[in-house]
C-alpha cells in the first residue's frame, strides 16, 4: 500500500497531465501500466536530449555546458539568499513564538485566577444574606467558572461589580420585601431589614436564609427577648443609632443560641431528682418565710413588750414577766427557776422549723449526688450498648448528671444561708428573753437586801 501510493506520488510529480487520467480511481495493474508508460517517455526524452546535444560541435556544445554551469551558479547563488532569509525568518519566528508563549501563559494565569475567584464568589454568594434581597447572582458567576473559552471583558466586569455590590451591601441596612416562611409553613410576603452581612429580621423576629431554595425562614425559636425588642425598635426607627444584636458568623452564633435550652427545658434534663431537689427548694423556702414573718412579729411585740408596764399575754416576754407579777414576793431562787421554766415553753416555739429547713439544706446536695451518679450509670450503659460513636447517645446521662448537681447546690445554698439568718434572729430573741428574765431576778434579788 505504501508503495503504490509512492508511485502515485512519483507519477504526478513527473507528469502532471497524468494526473488527469488518475482522477477517477485505478487499480494496482493501471497504476503500474501508468508508471511503467511514463518511465518509457522519459528514458526517450532523455536520449532525445543526449542526441541533439550531441548532434551540436564542439564550439555549441561548450556553449551550452556553460550556459548550464552558468544557470547553475545563479541557482546556488539564489538558493543560499534564499537561505539566509528562511533562517532569519526561522529565528524570528522563534523570537516571537517566544513571546507569545510569554505573553499566552501571564493570560492564562489571569484567566485562571478570574476563574478561580468566579467559582468562589459563587460559593459565598450562594449562603449570603445580600442573595435573599437580590438573587441570581450566583449563577453568573459560575457560568464564568464553567466556560473552557476564555472569558469576555463584560464578564470579568459583571465579576467585578458583583465583588463590589456584595462589598457595599455588607455596611449597609436595607429594608425590602420578599415572601418569608412563618412558623406553619406558610409563606407571607413581608418587609424584611437586612443589617449588613449578618442578620435578617422581620416583624422583632429573626429570619434564616435557606440557600438551597434561596427562601427566608422564620426562626421556629427565637433569641431571648433582649434580642427580639431591640430588633422591633431597628424596624420602627427612622433615623438615628438603634442598638441591635447581630451575629458575625453569618448564623452559627444564632443557631446555637437558639438551640439553648431554656430554664424549663434545663430543668427537665434533670429528670425526677431534678424535680424532687426543686420540691425541697420549694417547701425550704415557705418554711423559712414563714418563720420570718413569725419571728419578725414576735421581735416587734417584745419590743413593745419592753416599752410597757404591764405584761401581755399575747407575746412571749409578756408570758415571762406575768410568772414575776403574779407572785412578786416569791423567793428568788424559786422565781429563777420558774422564769427558766418559762423561756424553756418558749423556746421550742421561736425554733420551731430550724432543724427541718437544716435538713432540707442538708439533702438537696446529697439528691444532686445521687443524680450524678445515676446519670454516669445511664451513661456508662449507653457506651457499653452503642460505644463511644455518638455523643448524642451519651448526653442525656451527663446532662441528668450536671443539672441535678446543680440543681443541689442553687438549692442548699440559699437555703443554708437563709437558715443562718433565721437561726440568728430566733437566737436574738432568745438572749432578749434570758436577759429580761435575768433582769427580773435582779431586781428582785435587789428589794430582798
Amino acid at each position: 500500500m505504501k508503495l503504490s501510493i509512492l508511485l502515485l506520488s512519483w507519477l504526478l510529480c513527473v507528469n502532471p497531465v497524468g494526473a488527469q487520467a488518475l482522477e477517477k480511481p485505478v487499480s494496482l495493474e493501471e497504476l503500474l501500466a501508468l508508471v511503467r508508460q511514463e518511465q518509457s517517455a522519459g528514458e526517450e526524452a532523455d536520449k532525445e536530449r543526449e542526441a541533439d546535444f550531441l548532434s551540436q560541435n564542439a564550439e555549441q556544445q561548450h556553449k551550452l555546458i556553460e550556459e548550464a554551469k552558468a544557470r547553475v551558479t545563479a541557482q546556488e547563488r539564489r538558493s543560499h539568499s534564499r537561505k539566509v532569509l528562511f533562517d532569519w525568518n526561522e529565528n524570528q519566528i522563534e523570537i516571537s513564538g517566544a513571546g507569545l508563549k510569554k505573553e499566552s501563559g501571564s493570560l492564562g494565569e489571569l484567566f485562571e485566577i478570574v476563574r478561580r475567584e468566579a467559582r468562589e464568589t459563587a460559593d459565598i454568594l450562594k449562603t449570603s444574606l445580600v442573595s435573599a434581597q437580590k438573587p441570581g447572582r450566583s449563577e453568573v458567576l459560575r457560568g464564568i467558572a464553567k466556560q473552557k473559552t476564555l472569558p469576555t471583558i463584560k464578564e470579568m466586569e459583571a465579576l467585578w461589580l458583583i465583588l463590589l455590590e456584595e462589598m457595599s451591601a455588607s455596611g449597609k441596612v436595607s429594608r425590602f420585601t420578599a415572601p418569608v416562611i412563618s412558623s406553619e409553613g406558610k409563606a407571607i410576603e413581608s418587609q424584611v431589614t437586612r443589617i449588613g452581612l449578618f442578620n435578617l429580621i422581620s416583624e422583632g423576629r429573626y429570619l434564616r436564609y435557606l440557600p438551597e431554595s434561596a427562601q427566608l425562614a422564620t426562626l421556629i425559636r427565637q433569641p431571648p427577648s433582649r434580642f427580639t425588642d431591640m430588633a422591633e425598635q431597628l424596624e420602627s426607627a427612622t433615623s438615628g443609632v438603634t442598638p441591635i444584636g447581630i451575629d458575625p458568623s453569618r448564623g452559627a452564633i444564632l443557631s446555637l443560641l437558639v438551640q439553648r435550652p431554656d430554664t424549663a427545658e434545663h430543668v427537665r434534663q434533670g429528670g425526677l431528682i431534678g424535680y424532687l431537689i426543686l420540691s425541697i427548694g420549694v417547701i425550704g423556702l415557705l418554711v423559712i418565710c414563714e418563720r420570718f414573718a413569725y419571728l419578725s412579729l414576735v421581735g416587734r411585740r417584745i419590743t413593745a413588750q419592753i416599752k410597757s408596764d404591764s405584761p401581755d399575754m399575747k407575746n412571749a416576754l409578756g408570758r415571762i414577766l406575768s410568772v414575776y407579777t403574779k407572785e412578786p414576793d416569791q423567793e428568788v431562787e424559786v422565781l429563777e427557776h420558774r422564769l427558766d421554766e418559762a423561756i424553756l415553753k418558749e423556746i421550742p416555739v421561736l425554733e420551731r422549723g430550724l432543724k427541718t429547713v437544716a435538713i432540707l439544706a442538708a439533702i438537696a446536695p446529697l439528691l444532686g449526688l445521687l443524680g450524678t451518679v445515676t446519670g454516669m450509670i445511664e451513661t456508662f450503659q449507653s457506651i457499653t450498648l452503642f460505644g463511644t460513636g455518638d455523643p448524642k447517645l451519651m448526653s442525656g446521662g451527663i446532662s441528668q448528671a450536671l443539672v441535678t448537681t446543680e440543681l443541689g447546690l442553687v438549692v442548699a445554698i440559699p437555703i443554708v444561708l437563709l437558715h443562718s439568718f433565721i437561726s440568728g434572729k430566733s437566737n436574738r430573741l432568745v438572749q432578749i428573753l434570758d436577759e429580761q428574765s435575768s433582769g427580773i431576778v435582779a431586781r428582785l434579788a435587789e428589794k430582798k437586801v
